[in-house]
């Protein structure tokens, strides 16, 4: 398959559509993420413009990313006992990076890898002191 830069919203939700498959079929993530999501459809809607507002600053959007992803995951994580760890971090950044070297190379693909990998770093730290607090 030739790979294509990511250039508008459909692109995104290719991605996120693709990634979202990945991660619901596999073994150590699947679980989780389908226990914690009753509606893909509106979940996988709302990252998509998450992630076009994150891949597209300053650009005019038609969607506007509304939601606090630190407190979902927070919550996510006190729902599953805490037992949230790096080793899922991990295994969803594999994903990411595997979905996008799938389908999209470029500038903006290699800023979607580097947004992910912040991200879920930030993410994990600011669980693990959410449970400090607990």
């Amino acid at each position: 398959m030739n790979r294509k830069t990511i250039s508008n919203r459909q692109d995104v939700r290719l991605l996120v559509d693709q990634f979202y498959l990945k991660v619901r079929a596999d073994n150590v993530l699947g679980p989780i993420f389908n226990d914690v999501i009753a509606d893909w459809d509106s979940h996988l809607n709302h990252l998509t413009t998450f992630w076009e507002s994150s891949l597209f600053i300053g650009k005019k959007l038609a969607h506007k990313y509304v939601g606090n992803p630190l407190e979902a995951h927070e919550k996510v994580d006190a729902k599953m006992k805490h037992t949230i760890t790096e080793m899922h971090f991990g295994i969803w950044l594999n994903l990411w990076y595997a979905t996008i070297d799938q389908y999209f190379e470029g500038e903006i693909a290699d800023n979607a890898k580097r947004r992910a990998r912040k991200m879920g770093t930030f993410m994990y730290i600011k669980i693990f002191e959410a449970r400090q607090k607990a």
